[in-house]
């Protein structure tokens, strides 16, 4: 999933403002130096993504890093997570209900065909009609016509004319137009409607980067990107194109960085954590991101529903011991959690009721896991699935550690070699543990920390949790005017996700990466990816 960012405090936009989205400053790019090669390929490392490229059904790292380049929505978010246009011209309302969009003219695909209000709302219905299944149709639950229950068009897209249109939505939701810069709202050309799977292995797109070649997508291995000369927007390369590498490990994405064989690098590996600060020097990269890491336990596992599942849930979370896996494991570049959310984002709070339970306390651990235990005793083993490839073995092996010392449980990790291959039994339930997840945040709110994980039917609910007073508090927050309200009503939601522990919050992650000797204006966005498009190479 989107796994992913100081302040951001852009969480909701004022529901009375008749101007929301006007003439944003493009930013983003910088003035080359002198010495810039602006033909110089980019090199960086990724993960094969899960799924054909198509943006309504990529909701992870791997195929977000990709479509977030070869894709321009109607805005785009700057390094400290500000929406600013990129397709639009303006988004406009006086309710928060009803939103007028305008798009810049002349904007064009890759393949010549124009950006039009087709583009998006042929995107955006097809994104969200249920036969379709794709991923992110959630992120469309909120305008008029969307149905979970059967397929129906988006009644609230209305096309004015070439270049704007409307959109209807069935509440006031005044932060509907800082969702506009996430993924599953980007636009498609027609030709990608007559065979979307294949269109998904050789995009076309409208962004910053487009694919170098037919075939660039070698799958398992890279996918390699030039700049797209036709882009005009606030994220103009400096640079002539970006070829992602996906690494069997972050240990060796990190030697090659060492070897100045690969550029930057946004993962450094565990085992490197006490060095690569001494190893790079000025070239390290250690800063807050909006990223939250957990693993899930789906109700469907014997033991974990009802409540036996609550308190063996409690029991879990309060046998781990945050603070020292933080600082040993991670040196430091960890911060226990306090939420299900990140410090980094607008309306955080760390003193949310029931958060107790993600305090280390070996007794109290012990007393619930008993009084589970009373209900039906505990067999079998307790573990916890990732993927090799990502740098996780030693949290795992330290909270399985945990559990087996505090609990007397046998827990252990189960790993799968790929990110692609672990998400895919997640995603289609195959799967028969507890497994690692994490957010990267789609746009800077609360909101997104907890609608596309927890609420019942929603896209990244990976557990099939379902609460109907924790949704209700969602989407009482989410039709507030008021930004603070709103945010009240989030934590509100959060003391319901404290007793359930749908998934156990463990910590926060900080972005931890490197550059070359190569590159520079090298800067990390605060959803934790570096801005590609604004690096140099002499």
């Amino acid at each position: 999933m989107r796994i992913s960012r100081i302040g951001v405090g852009v969480v909701a936009l004022a529901a009375a403002s008749a101007l929301v989205l006007t003439g944003c400053a493009s930013g983003g790019s910088s003035t080359p130096t002198a010495s810039a090669n602006t033909s110089a390929i980019i090199t960086t490392n990724g993960s094969e993504p899960q799924n054909p490229l198509i943006p309504t059904n990529t909701n992870e790292t791997g195929g977000g890093k990709i479509t977030d380049n070869i894709f321009a929505g109607l805005v785009y978010y700057d390094e400290k997570g500000a929406p600013q246009n990129d397709v639009a011209d303006s988004i406009t309302t006086t309710d928060s209900t009803t939103f007028t969009i305008k798009l810049k003219p002349n904007e064009k695909f890759t393949n010549g065909e124009a950006v039009t209000s087709d583009s998006f709302i042929n995107a955006w219905q097809y994104g969200a009609l249920l036969s379709n299944a794709q991923l992110n149709s959630y992120f469309f639950e909120d305008i008029e016509g969307f149905s979970y229950d059967a397929d129906s068009p988006l009644t609230g897209l209305k096309k004015i004319d070439d270049t704007s249109f409307t959109v209807t939505l069935t509440a006031p939701h005044s932060d509907f137009p800082l969702r506009l810069g996430y993924t599953a709202f980007m636009p498609l050309p027609s030709v990608a409607f007559t065979d979307l799977k294949a269109f998904g292995e050789n995009p076309i797109g409208n962004g910053p980067y487009k694919l170098a070649s037919t075939g660039a997508w070698q799958h398992n291995v890279k996918i390699d990107l030039v700049s797209n000369p036709d882009y005009t927007g606030g994220r103009k390369p400096l640079n002539g194109g970006l070829t992602i590498t996906f690494y069997p490990t972050a240990d060796a994405a990190y030697a090659d960085l060492q070897a100045n064989n690969v550029d930057v690098i946004d993962q450094i590996p565990d085992s490197a954590y006490a060095t690569y600060k001494t190893d790079l020097g000025d070239r390290a990269v250690n800063q807050p991101a909006a990223i939250f890491q957990s693993f899930t336990i789906p109700d469907r596992l014997a033991h974990f529903s009802g409540q036996e599942g609550q308190l063996r849930r409690q029991a879990i979370s309060e046998a781990i011991d945050r603070a020292t896996i933080t600082k040993v494991i991670f040196e430091d570049t960890r911060t226990p959690a306090s939420d299900f959310t990140s410090p980094v984002i607008d309306g955080w709070s760390d003193s949310i009721s029931g958060s107790d339970v993600l305090k280390y306390n070996v007794d109290d651990a012990k007393k619930l896991w008993a009084e589970a235990d009373a209900i039906s005793p505990w067999t079998g083993t307790f573990q916890i699935a990732y993927n090799a490839d990502g740098g996780h073995q030693g949290w795992v092996d330290a909270v399985s550690n945990n559990l087996k010392n505090n609990l007397g449980i046998d827990a252990s990790g189960a790993p799968s070699p790929t990110f692609k291959q672990v998400r895919t039994a997640i995603t289609d339930r195959t799967i028969q543990t507890a497994f690692r997840t994490g957010w990267q945040a789609d746009y800077p709110g609360l909101f997104n920390f907890l609608g596309p994980i927890y609420a019942t039917n929603a896209g990244s609910n990976d557990g099939d949790y379902s609460n109907p007073a924790f949704d209700a508090l969602l989407a009482k927050g989410s039709q507030e005017t008021d930004s603070a309200t709103a945010n009240k009503d989030y934590q509100d939601a959060q003391t319901i996700l404290f007793k359930d522990l749908p998934a156990i919050p463990l910590w926060y992650s900080n972005v931890t990466g490197g550059f070359s000797t190569a590159v520079s204006n090298v800067h990390f966005g605060w959803n934790s990816v570096p801005l590609y498009y604004e690096i140099t190479k002499g």
